[in-house]
């Protein structure tokens, strides 16, 4: 099974924060024994966001995206899966409400733009973020299986943990653990 990354957010792209989920998410692919070959990051823009998964879902059986799913305007990643999946948002009750219920335990009023996090492409299905407030995707395109997680490191870790390796060992018929050594020497010719 080929898995391929896309990193989503201006501030990779420009060197404002240095993209850690990238070598966390290798090193846990090789782990698992699933091939991967390529990773990339793109800017917050919704139109690079469909040509780079749609180029990255030609190559791969699947894609784990982090970033891109908050509550911001430039959070598009949500969006760009429905284009690439040819449908529409749908926004889930129960989400928005489990998302009240996380800032009402916490004392706090929850703010609109959390509202954008309840919607997914239609047909896919929410990964729970047991750690912050937006959910991940799960979809199939094309014969390709879509992740997307928040580019929060943490949040990240625990949904891939959870969820996103469970599911690709499942697909993958168990494959196989790449274990690896390294050796340090000094002083030989």
């Amino acid at each position: 099974m080929k898995v391929d990354v896309v990193a989503v957010g201006t501030e990779l792209l420009l060197g404002q924060i240095v993209n850690t989920n990238a070598a966390e998410i290798g090193a846990r692919l090789a782990e698992e024994g699933l091939d991967h070959h390529h990773q990339c990051v793109v800017g917050d823009n919704l139109d690079r966001i469909v040509d780079v998964l749609r180029i990255v879902g030609e190559r791969a059986d699947a894609v784990i995206v982090t970033g891109g799913i908050g509550p911001t305007p430039d959070d598009l990643t949500r969006e760009a899966l429905a284009v690439l999946a040819g449908t529409d948002l749908e926004f889930d009750p129960a989400v928005a409400e489990a998302l009240r219920r996380y800032w009402a335990d916490r004392g706090r009023e929850m703010p609109e733009s959390n509202l954008r996090q309840a919607y997914r492409p239609a047909g896919a299905a929410f990964v729970e973020n047991p750690i912050g407030t937006a959910p991940g995707i799960r979809i199939e395109i094309d014969g390709t299986w879509y992740f997307a997680l928040p580019g929060v490191p943490v949040e990240m870790r625990a949904m891939l943990d959870a969820e996103v390796l469970p599911f690709l060992r499942r697909l993958a018929g168990g494959g196989g653990v790449v274990l690896s050594r390294v050796l340090r020497t000094w002083g030989e010719s």
